[in-house]
């Protein structure tokens, strides 16, 4: 009896929110497999997404550095933000992290409530670039904390958002249903010079049943009422935007593909600034910012392993691992999806190419103590699912 055993292994995940970076998931996942086939070839490929770390890989792939930076936090106290000052082919791009100076964890869980934190930092990071020079601005998309529909980003870089007594508005989505007027006088003088590119989920949109504050606005700690008054003000501030900015007119604010990414920061900077919005796989992968081996590691792969925080009824919907199965579907080769969490609707990746799903969860555990633990219980499911990978293998063989 032949027991097929995989000579080569790819691993593509993302990073756990919150929590393990791509970097270190792809490191784990490689160790539990090595546990069972101590000589099969690992290839790793932590997947930028546009997220946390997306700045740190495409600097070291492409020999660039990255640029620290203090800004303004989303909940306004100052934090150590950094974008990235891309080298070789990429002379000239600047990317720019919208979680390193607005991300989640960045906002203390008891003061995660989307209405009140801003994206100025993220303003304050474009400004640095364009002030440095930068030709081509791509603003990573991912990981967000904030719901204030771009509008810190583009005070930071000299746009005054009225209210009807002239007065600037507060930070925070909430107070876009205040805004009735916008002054682009003080704008930076070299947004018109250089393209600025949204690497973003084109699925995420601003308003609407499936606008960004009634998808993500529970998971940055709104309650459902203020879920609905986010809405309203979301509703309000992409009929100004379409009114008085330079491209609101041209373009769907409401529900375009992108102008719901990070808490419509899509949808401001598009509007206002030209920025164009694309998906982030396209931006990140195929672009030419990043050595493009993904789809070669792919090609020679036996088995390829995906993972993310939390498998469910979003990951069909621009998440990593879907962009994993389809490009694996495209080669031919089996995919196989871990996760910190299977949640409600899990099974639906398996329709977009993923075969096979296992949670890093054995036994109920509260999340902080998942996380504390994640590398460990990473390495362990990686384990039991190799092992059911050569028990499959062995009933076939057995079978033949």
């Amino acid at each position: 009896m032949s027991i097929h055993i995989p000579q080569r292994i790819l691993i593509a995940p993302s990073g756990f929110k919150e929590s393990l970076s791509a970097e270190v998931v792809a490191q784990a996942i490689a160790s539990g497999v090595r546990r069972v086939i101590p000589g099969v070839q690992v290839d790793e490929f932590p997947v930028p997404d546009g997220g946390e770390g997306t700045a740190v890989a495409l600097a070291a792939a492409t020999g660039g550095e990255l640029v620290p930076l203090t800004v303004t936090g989303p909940v306004g106290a100052p934090v150590a933000a950094h974008w990235a000052r891309l080298g070789g082919h990429a002379r000239g791009t600047a990317v720019v992290e919208m979680a390193s100076a607005a991300g989640l964890r960045l906002v203390p869980r008891d003061r995660r409530d989307p209405g009140e934190t801003t994206t100025r930092g993220v303003g304050e990071l474009i400004a640095a670039a364009l002030d440095d020079g930068a030709e081509r601005i791509v603003v990573g998309c991912g990981d967000s904390g904030t719901s204030d529909g771009g509008a810190g980003a583009l005070e930071a870089l000299g746009v005054r958002i009225l209210d009807a007594d002239g007065v600037q508005i507060a930070a925070g989505g909430r107070h876009l249903s205040e805004a009735v007027r916008l002054d682009l006088d003080g704008l930076h003088p070299r947004v018109g010079e250089v393209e600025i590119v949204l690497a973003c989920n084109i699925h995420n949109v601003l308003c609407g049943p499936r606008g960004v504050a009634r998808v993500f606005g529970p998971q940055k700690g709104a309650t459902p009422e203020q879920v609905e008054h986010l809405a309203g003000a979301f509703d309000a501030w992409a009929g100004l935007l379409e009114e008085q900015s330079p491209h609101g007119s041209t373009m769907d604010v409401r529900t375009g593909g992108g102008t719901g990414a990070s808490g419509g920061l899509g949808a401001g900077l598009a509007a206002v600034l030209g920025a164009r919005l694309a998906p982030r796989f396209e931006v990140l992968l195929d672009s030419g910012l990043l050595p493009n081996v993904l789809d070669e590691l792919m090609a020679v792969a036996d088995l390829v392993i995906t993972a993310e925080g939390a498998i469910d009824f979003q990951t069909p919907r621009g998440k990593v691992p879907a962009e994993i199965a389809m490009r694996a579907r495209v080669a031919g080769v089996p995919v196989l999806g871990i996760a910190g969490s299977l949640g409600q609707g899990a099974p639906t990746v398996h329709d977009i190419g993923i075969d096979a799903i296992a949670s890093i969860i054995t036994v109920p555990m509260p999340l902080e103590q998942a996380v504390v633990h994640g590398e460990a219980l990473l390495r362990d499911a990686a384990e039991r699912c190799m092992r059911m990978v050569l028990l499959g293998s062995a009933m076939s063989a057995r079978a033949a």
